[in-house]
């Protein structure tokens, strides 16, 4: 949900990775009690106050404060919404898939490979080996910092929390992917084109050249007329 969204009338609306606003209603040994305005209160448990360790409630949120809070998990059937005040990544362990392509950010050159930030909660390790068909002696050879690649997932190990890429293969994906569209929506070549435009000109002339021809009994009539004034 971005800041432009609409806050949500009812638990019904909330979903995970939603933004919202509120303010603190309690604070706990275990978490603060947020207010969402909404039928049921939010939790913000101690863990997910800060990106840091957090020894105390009181020391990041005091009953009033207004806050900025991104929904972990909610189940209205129970009225529970389950919140963090640390902004999540664009995309969560449970969404990453094998085979699935990214675009995303170089972050850090390494002699064994490149670190890819795909909006994970980490960056994923793009080896080396992974990067080209051929021998490639160092990452730098075809990366900077900075850049934008296309990767796709290896493996995604949950456990180790790492993510490895691969760019081999990637572009011949994107090729197919544009291939299928174009055999879905065939486009015309320019002498096509050309062609399609010279009948249609053809046809247009053709009807207006129809409209000027008197038909058989018109014809009949003027011959009839022309022959019977040089009889005269």
């Amino acid at each position: 949900m971005t800041e432009e969204q609409v806050q949500p009338q009812s638990i019904q609306d909330v979903e995970p990775k939603m933004q919202l606003k509120g303010v603190v209603k309690e604070t706990h040994l275990y978490g603060a009690v947020i207010d969402l305005g909404l039928e049921y209160d939010g939790m913000v448990h101690i863990s997910q106050l800060s990106p840091k360790r957090v020894n105390r409630v009181a020391d990041v949120v005091e009953p009033g404060d207004n806050v900025t809070v991104w929904v972990t998990d909610v189940k209205p059937n129970k009225g529970r919404i389950g919140l963090t005040m640390v902004k999540p990544p664009d995309v969560t362990w449970s969404e990453l898939k094998d085979g699935q392509i990214y675009t995303g950010n170089v972050t850090r050159l390494e002699s064994y490979g490149a670190f890819v930030d795909i909006g994970a909660e980490r960056p994923g390790l793009l080896h080396v080996r992974e990067m080209s068909s051929g021998y490639v002696r160092h990452p730098s050879e075809l990366l900077s910092m900075g850049d934008d690649v296309e990767v796709r997932i290896l493996k995604v190990d949950r456990r180790r929390h790492r993510i490895d890429l691969s760019m081999l293969g990637i572009q011949d994906e994107v090729m197919a992917g544009i291939q299928a569209e174009a055999e879905k929506e065939p486009m015309m070549t320019s002498m096509e084109i050309a062609l399609e435009q010279a009948q249609s000109r053809k046809r247009k002339s053709d009807r207006r050249a129809k409209r000027k021809q008197p038909d058989l009994s018109d014809r009949e009539d003027i011959l009839a007329r022309t022959l019977k004034e040089h009889s005269n």
